[in-house]
């Protein structure tokens, strides 16, 4: 992809399957990649495999101090950041009557508080500099509803319009804010919705044949679009929310 090379990016939620398979391919494209995850083994582990241009950090997204702390912790090693990718999310599958706040406040926090805390944090210097780009990884559930994911559906659809009214206020800074919404996936968060057993096993196949391609999102599938959303081919694109879903959801 055109101008990567040499660019500073931070992932959020890295060590996790979606979120490794775009720090490789950033760092694939010449980035030097900050991978931002809660659990710091799986985090080191992805920088080993992606190699010298890869650092790990544990930061909880959900804490505005960490945030702020981690950010200040890459860029005074790597130097200012130039691509955030809002990635880390969580989901505990229930219907919404049969969840309490408790477990509200907690997909809240990881979902929506934490990319808000990571975009003030890094947009302020991107704003400084005037340049920038950021993209954060929704979900579909946001553009249609996802039964059993109410909240995680509200927190993913907030951030669809928050993404579009910050690319409004960001633009005369030269700072390109895109969404990118995956599919049905083969994600933890997936695995976790249908469960395990015969029951399982028909809702995957019933997702797989409802998909025109046949097969669910794998992480390698995502890594193209960030890359091409973090570059300069995309430098006249801006406010967009981006389906990823094999064809499954062809909305307007």
């Amino acid at each position: 992809m055109k101008g990567l090379a040499g660019k500073t990016a931070i992932v959020t939620g890295g060590g996790g399957g979606l979120g490794s398979a775009i720090c490789a391919r950033l760092a694939e494209e010449g980035c030097t990649v900050g991978i931002f995850d809660l659990n710091l083994e799986a985090a080191q582990k992805v920088a080993a495999d992606v190699g010298e241009n890869a650092a790990a950090y544990a930061v909880d997204i959900s804490d505005q101090a960490a945030v702020m702390a981690g950010v200040a912790a890459f860029e005074d090693a790597c130097g200012p950041t130039d691509i955030l990718v809002n990635n880390a999310g969580w989901d505990k599958v229930g219907n919404f009557l049969e969840t309490d706040k408790d477990l509200w406040e907690k997909i809240v926090n990881i979902n929506l508080w934490g990319p808000l805390h990571m975009t003030h944090a890094v947009a302020s210097g991107m704003s400084e500099r005037g340049q920038g780009k950021i993209i954060t990884i929704s979900s579909d559930a946001a553009r249609v509803g996802s039964s059993g994911e109410g909240i995680y559906s509200a927190c993913k659809g907030g951030m669809v319009a928050f993404s579009k009214t910050l690319a409004r206020e960001l633009a005369r800074n030269n700072i390109n804010v895109n969404v990118v919404c995956p599919g049905p996936s083969d994600t933890a968060i997936l695995n976790d919705f249908i469960g395990e057993g015969e029951m399982g096993q028909k809702i995957y196949q019933g997702l797989t044949r409802a998909i025109p391609f046949k097969r669910l999102g794998q992480p390698e599938d995502f890594g193209g679009i960030v890359a091409f959303l973090a570059s300069e081919e995309a430098n006249y694109i801006t406010g967009q929310v981006i389906s990823v879903s094999g064809g499954l959801t062809m909305a307007g």
